[in-house]
């Protein structure tokens, strides 16, 4: 997805992987009922299992010791035969071809591309919702240098929308490290709320410190984002504009499960950057929950899938994701 958007935009583009995200779950309800019996909820496999009995569902600390080993052994997954064999697949071919024309007239005008470091390496960061305190605090440390408090769990971390009380542990937690930090806004949001939150976490109010990372919907983005726009324009805050266009377009499908329309994500998407190219704010980027897996969780794109055909590969416990392909075919979407 970088390089399509790197190479359409002509831009240079700040990968930061949502690691081990649906690990840990904030939910709505304490409980759920599972054929007739009340359990506690499953809030991701840090916390406690998805297994609907009582000794599954209790809460284990251990678990966090688990967490992020197990995402380790998809770090090398991402390049799937099945996306080399699609449409999508072939059309980043074809992005690539260009690619390396382009690389090749380098070479033919005197660039020695063997020294040119940019090619051989990617910097690619981490980030997560900081919502376990018990697992983020025992990975807080003092930079020897500085004097300055950092979360060393991941390069950045951010303050989901149920979580971001102006008074709570979550804010108090964040305002002592040094870290880039992102905030959820919802549809719900209080602006006096938002003003006294950025004040807390970023009182200089330095530059990169602050990611907003709005989550309205595709039918409510346009009512909400607007009126955000010029709130944070008058207070003067400087903040980084991430639209997330997952958890807004969350619903049930017939058949129970979670889903999301591969449509309504790229309308919101496109929303977000006609708004604020009208507001003449600077759209920073994008918030997508993605898999290199060829999963049926997502409806919608090229491959047809539809909530039929959502049983055939749905492997997430928690949030719906975007496959291999799908993921591809956003990113020409948006560039084009």
């Amino acid at each position: 997805m970088a390089v399509v958007l790197t190479y359409a935009g002509s831009k240079p583009v700040v990968k930061i992987g949502r690691i081990a995200g649906q690990f840990a779950k904030p939910r709505s309800n304490p409980t759920e009922i599972v054929n007739g019996t009340e359990l506690p909820s499953y809030r991701g496999d840090m916390v406690n299992r998805d297994a609907p009995t009582l000794a599954d569902r209790q809460a284990n600390p251990l678990n966090m010791l688990e967490g992020g080993f197990a995402s380790l052994k998809n770090i090398h997954r991402w390049n799937k035969d099945f996306v080399l064999n699609s449409s999508a697949g072939q059309k980043y071919e074809v992005i690539a071809d260009h690619i390396d024309e382009a690389l090749h007239f380098m070479e033919a005008i005197g660039f020695d591309l063997d020294e040119v470091q940019q090619l051989k390496e990617v910097n690619f960061y981490t980030s997560h919702e900081a919502l376990l305190l018990d697992y983020e605090e025992p990975l807080t440390r003092k930079d020897s240098l500085t004097q300055k408090w950092y979360g060393c769990s991941a390069h950045m971390l951010w303050i989901g929308d149920r979580t971001r009380q102006p008074d709570g542990a979550h804010i108090e937690y964040m305002r002592g490290i040094h870290n880039p930090i992102g905030l959820k806004i919802g549809p719900n949001y209080s602006p006096d709320e938002i003003k006294r939150i950025l004040d807390t976490l970023n009182p200089a109010n330095d530059k990169g410190k602050i990611l907003l990372i709005t989550r309205f919907g595709a039918d409510k983005i346009e009512i909400h984002l607007p009126k955000l726009i010029r709130m944070i324009k008058q207070c003067g805050a400087n903040v980084v504009w991430i639209c997330d266009p997952m958890h807004g377009n969350t619903y049930s499908a017939s058949n129970k499960l979670k889903t999301r329309s591969f449509d309504h994500i790229f309308r919101e998407i496109s929303d977000f950057f006609r708004i604020h190219y009208t507001e003449s704010t600077l759209p920073g980027g994008i918030h997508i929950e993605l898999t290199g897996l060829d999963v049926t969780e997502c409806i919608g794109g090229i491959q047809g899938i539809d909530e039929n055909l959502l049983t055939r590969n749905y492997a997430s416990n928690c949030d719906p994701r975007l496959n291999a392909s799908q993921s591809i075919e956003l990113a020409f979407r948006l560039a084009e």
